[in-house]
C-alpha cells in the first residue's frame, strides 16, 4: 500500500483502520468536534442500509454530529465490490475537498483501502463458461489444477480458500495469465496524488476480543434480530453478499429454529473475534511499516498521543 512519504500533491487524505470493535468511529467522531470533517465509511458491511445495528453503523445521532458519506447507501440485493467502492469514495472525497472539509476515511476493509490507494488490476472479464466450470470443482481439485498451471498464485493462497482459489483458476484459465501478474499492473490509485495520514488502531488482542463478544451480544439485544428477520422477509439469495455478513448466518438459523438463541450468541461472536483476528494481522502486516500504530486501548486520555501519531 502507499507510503504516505512519498507525496505527488498537497490534496489531503486522512485515513482510521483497524479490526472491528478498535474504536475507529469513536476517534473518528472525536476528531471531528475540533475540525472540519467528511468522515467516509470503509467497512464492506456499513454500505448495506439493511444493517445498521449489526454492521455497527454510527447512530443517526453520530451522524448528525458531522458529514457522513458511503454509509448504508445500497441495499441488500447489490454487490459491492472493491473497485465499486473504490469509485464512490473517490467522489466522496473529491465532494469533500471542494467542500473545504478533510475526506476521513474509517473502516476495516484492508482490500477497499488499498484498491483506492493502489489501484486495481485490469482483469478482462472472465469467460461465464470457464468461470461455470471452475466453480464446480471441488476446492481440493480446484487448488491442485491451480498449483500445475499457475504456481504462484497458489504458494499465495491457503489450500482450503476455496473462493480465491477458484478467481484465481477462472482467471488464469480465461486470460492465460496468472492473477499475481495481473496484480502487478494496477491502475486507477490515488494514493500517490494525495497528501496521506494514516493511522492504524491495533489495540491489545485480549481487549479486543472481550469487546468483539459484548458488543455482538448488544447488537443481539437491541435489534439486530428484527434487521435479520426483516432480511429474511425478503427472500434474497443465500450468496447475497448482505446475507453472508457477520451475524446474519448465525441470528437467520437461530430464527429457523435451528439453534437456540445462546446457540447464536455464541458463533456469532466466534465469528466476529475470528473475523477481527484476520483483520489485525492484514492491518499489521499489509501497510507500510511507515504507517503509525497505536497499540493502546483509545479513550480521551491519549487522544493527544494518538493525534501526534496522526499528524492530523
Amino acid at each position: 500500500m502507499t507510503n504516505p512519504e512519498n507525496k505527488q500533491g498537497d490534496k489531503r487524505l486522512a485515513l482510521i483502520a483497524g479490526p472491528t470493535a478498535s474504536g475507529k468511529t469513536a476517534l473518528a467522531l472525536r476528531l471531528a468536534q475540533s475540525r472540519p470533517v467528511t468522515i467516509i465509511n470503509a467497512d464492506s458491511a456499513q454500505v448495506y442500509g439493511a444493517l445498521p445495528i449489526l454492521s455497527a453503523q454510527p447512530s443517526a445521532e453520530e451522524m448528525a454530529s458531522a458529514p457522513h458519506r458511503l454509509f448504508g447507501y445500497l441495499d441488500g440485493r447489490e454487490a459491492c465490490s472493491a473497485a465499486r467502492w473504490a469509485q464512490d469514495a473517490k467522489v466522496a472525497i473529491e465532494t469533500a475537498w471542494q467542500e473545504g472539509r478533510l475526506p476521513l476515511l474509517v473502516g476495516g476493509t484492508g482490500l477497499y483501502l488499498r484498491t483506492l490507494l493502489d489501484g486495481i488490476a485490469p482483469i478482462p472479464e472472465v469467460d461465464p463458461k470457464v468461470r461455470s466450470a471452475v466453480r464446480a470443482l471441488p476446492t481440493s481439485e480446484a487448488y491442485r489444477t491451480l498449483a500445475e498451471i499457475d504456481a504462484a498464485s497458489a504458494a499465495a493462497l491457503s489450500p482450503n480458500d476455496d473462493s480465491r482459489i477458484k478467481r484465481a483458476l477462472e482467471v488464469v484459465r480465461s486470460t492465460g495469465t496468472g492473477i499475481v501478474e495481473w496484480r502487478k499492473l494496477r491502475e486507477g490509485g490515488i494514493g500517490d496524488m494525495v497528501d496521506l495520514s494514516p493511522l492504524l488502531l491495533l489495540p491489545p488482542r485480549d481487549w479486543l476480543h472481550i469487546r468483539c463478544d459484548l458488543r455482538f451480544g448488544q447488537m443481539l439485544e437491541h435489534g439486530a434480530v428484527e434487521e435479520v428477520e426483516a432480511l429474511m422477509a425478503r427472500n434474497l439469495p443465500d450468496d447475497a453478499p448482505v446475507m453472508r455478513a457477520i451475524g446474519v448466518p448465525e441470528i437467520a438459523a437461530m430464527l429457523r429454529g435451528a439453534i437456540s438463541r445462546d446457540e447464536a450468541l455464541a458463533r456469532g461472536q466466534a465469528a466476529t473475534r475470528q473475523y477481527a483476528k484476520r483483520q489485525y494481522t492484514w492491518f499489521r502486516n499489509q501497510p507500510p511499516p511507515s504507517w503509525p500504530r497505536h497499540t493502546e486501548v483509545y479513550n480521551d486520555s491519549n487522544f493527544g498521543q494518538i493525534e501526534r501519531l496522526f499528524h492530523f
